[in-house]
């Protein structure tokens, strides 16, 4: 039997991780250890997780270092065959985990999956089923919004969210840059986004699974972008034209060049008009220029498939 490691990355979880760990520990299939990271919260989510201390692998960051740096954390705690990384407001099905493993069981050539994400408040209503792109470089959950009836058909997809992604220990090998599975550089948002990228230039699949059943707390996510913190807008922003730098192909840039300008044009004068402050993100982009650089020659010279095969998901 393939062994699994569970992810929790917390930062203020305390409303949540208490259903998260009763719901993890609960799943059909057994799980080999649960790592949980915590990036200096200051609200009582440690005492929460005592009952559990004894079950669990627990790490206290003296800082916030971010999404990304914190599961590369946990990743290189665990020798495990398959990691799932999962968020602190995610409840799981009892049979999310049975039910993914085997998609991998099936098909050796799944790097990733994910089941159908539902929102705890309207349980009706799909969160995610994975993750598209459009032409213009713009990801969105799949099906985010929809009725839940209307996405039972499990299917190849571009990547997986990282609410609640199963990966393969073999992917996350193979694609790891500079012993680095997530960019640190990003420190949150879009990074699922990138490793879908990355994954499909590596030639790896990515799978939704509608009979995995998860339900996820999105919060403050949802609401007005005014309750976003600066710092979170910032890296959603800019880390979108980081995840480019990487993985681009040059000929689809200039390809899809029309729907691309047009974003651009629009997002710049939204951002110049109602949110300039976003705008000094690109002070950072600078700063890791170089480094992107060296990541993206690192990722092309080690390009599996086609171009085509990744661009097909680009829609």
């Amino acid at each position: 039997m393939n062994s699994i490691s569970i992810h929790i990355v917390t930062y203020n979880s305390e409303p949540y991780i208490q259903d998260c760990l009763e719901a993890v520990m609960a799943q059909s299939y057994p799980i080999d250890s649960v790592i949980v990271i915590d990036n200096n919260s200051n609200d009582r989510t440690e005492e929460m997780l005592n009952p559990y201390i004894d079950r669990i692998t627990y790490i206290a960051n003296k800082s916030n270092v971010g999404f990304a740096a914190a599961h590369n954390q946990a990743i290189r705690l665990s020798q495990c065959d398959y990691y799932l990384i999962l968020n602190p407001d995610v409840k799981l099905h009892p049979d999310y985990v049975f039910n993914l493993i085997k998609q991998f069981k099936n098909d050796p050539s799944i790097g990733s999956a994910t089941g159908k994400l539902l929102f705890k408040q309207s349980p009706s209503i799909v969160d995610s089923t994975g993750l598209i792109i459009n032409k213009a470089r713009r990801a969105f959950d799949r099906g985010a919004g929809g009725h839940s009836e209307d996405w039972d058909i499990s299917i190849y997809v571009f990547g997986v969210s990282g609410a609640a992604a199963l990966y393969s220990r073999s992917m996350v090998e193979d694609i790891s840059v500079n012993g680095c599975f997530f960019d640190e550089d990003f420190f949150a948002y879009k990074e699922d986004v990138d490793i879908a990228w990355r994954s499909q230039i590596y030639g790896w699949k990515a799978y939704y699974c509608s009979d995995a059943i998860a339900h996820h707390d999105r919060g403050w996510k949802k609401g007005a972008r005014s309750h976003i913190p600066l710092f979170i807008r910032k890296h959603s922003y800019i880390n979108r034209y980081m995840m480019m730098i990487k993985n681009e192909s040059i000929a689809y840039l200039f390809k899809h060049c029309m729907p691309i300008i047009l974003y651009e044009g629009m997002s710049f004068i939204f951002f110049l008009l109602k949110e300039p402050k976003v705008l000094t993100a690109w002070l950072d982009f600078f700063k890791h220029f170089k480094k992107l650089i060296e990541k993206r020659k690192i990722i092309q010279q080690a390009r599996k498939v086609e171009f085509s095969e990744v661009y097909m998901f680009f829609k």
